[in-house]
């Protein structure tokens, strides 16, 4: 990733020019959900009717389904952030829905994230809706099993290909980090949890095992990935943001520390643009579909943070904070440096 584009006006000067943005179109958000659940669920259809020529085709057809369920994600999210819809009741309401089609209880992930909003960047506040990172001073002082266990948590077999899995699949099922905090979010998870036993239900008594195994899974495994993906290089690149509470600041966090993911305009559309990550961070109640008009209007947030495909998959490398040299570093760099550890 190049030098960070040194932006003319603080990220908190930015808050004024962005809320201009932040109004929905009710029109353009129903266009946008129907654009995105009418070729899913005929995806979904074309899937289980493929399942009587070929089981590959129907597994082809239902992978490429899971860039529109990631799609369905984003439309999730943004009711999460109050701008998808201006009738607050009718976005929560659709927001929990949607939750059954990606696996995740609305209420639940709704609060997790506005932690990870609230607190990204702040090293005193990890824990919660973020990817673990150590700084090299807590890794050295860890012991020896306390270092493995986290270079096989980092590692890209277990966060992209165990983790996205397990994390839709199982762990959503309960509400992890909220376990104490309230009946709304057992309610939440629960109710998703029932919605999706009777879908599958649905399924299984129409059609056996076979749309369960092949459609369902194999759309669900392809956006969990797909998603994780893109969660972890908005925030994981070597110039990102880390500091500690008595330096950090949010607005400043949001900005510095939320990549720009260059992707070519098919997979703009079908990631709803959360590539556009640091002005999302910045100001979250902006419609994805009103993010390209922010780096089209501001070109100098159009040039902050990019990160192209090539160097997103450099960025899987990097483990580490350093907080002396104020990035992100591998192993690797690490040894070189500071010694074995």
């Amino acid at each position: 990733m190049s030098d960070q584009t040194h932006l003319p006006r603080s990220a908190r000067a930015w808050l004024s020019i962005l809320s201009r943005y932040r109004e929905p179109s009710t029109r353009r958000s129903l266009f946008e959900l129907a654009v995105t659940l009418v070729p899913f669920l005929g995806l979904w259809a074309l899937a289980w009717m493929a399942l009587s020529v070929s089981p590959w085709l129907a597994v082809a057809i239902a992978m490429i389904n899971g860039c529109f369920l990631v799609r369905i994600f984003i439309i999730q999210h943004d009711c999460g952030h109050g701008a998808f819809l201006k009738n607050r009741k009718a976005q929560d309401w659709l927001g929990r829905l949607l939750g059954v089609l990606t696996l995740t209880p609305y209420a639940v992930w709704r609060r997790t994230h506005s932690i990870h909003h609230a607190h990204h960047g702040n090293l005193d506040q990890r824990g919660i809706g973020d990817v673990l990172t150590l700084t090299i001073s807590e890794y050295r002082e860890r012991s020896l099993m306390g270092r493995l266990s986290y270079r096989l948590y980092r590692h890209p077999l277990f966060l992209f290909a165990l983790a996205p899995s397990y994390l839709f699949i199982l762990q959503n099922r309960l509400p992890f980090g909220l376990m104490t905090s309230g009946r709304r979010y057992w309610i939440s998870a629960m109710g998703t949890n029932a919605c999706i036993a009777v879908l599958l239900g649905i399924v299984l008594w129409l059609g056996g095992w076979a749309p369960l195994l092949l459609v369902f899974l194999p759309t669900s495994v392809v956006a969990a990935t797909i998603g994780v993906w893109l969660f972890y290089v908005q925030h994981q690149f070597e110039e990102t943001h880390w500091s500690n509470a008595e330096d950090w600041q949010l607005h400043d966090a949001a900005l510095e520390g939320s990549s720009h993911y260059v992707l070519p305009q098919p997979l703009r559309w079908l990631s709803g643009n959360i590539g556009i990550h640091h002005v999302h961070h910045l100001y979250s109640r902006i419609p994805f579909y009103r993010l390209p008009d922010v780096i089209r209007d501001h070109p100098e947030l159009a040039e902050a943070q990019r990160l192209t495909i090539r160097e997103s998959f450099a960025s899987v490398r990097l483990h580490l904070w350093d907080d002396a040299r104020r990035r992100l570093m591998s192993f690797a760099e690490m040894r070189a440096r500071y010694g074995a550890a």
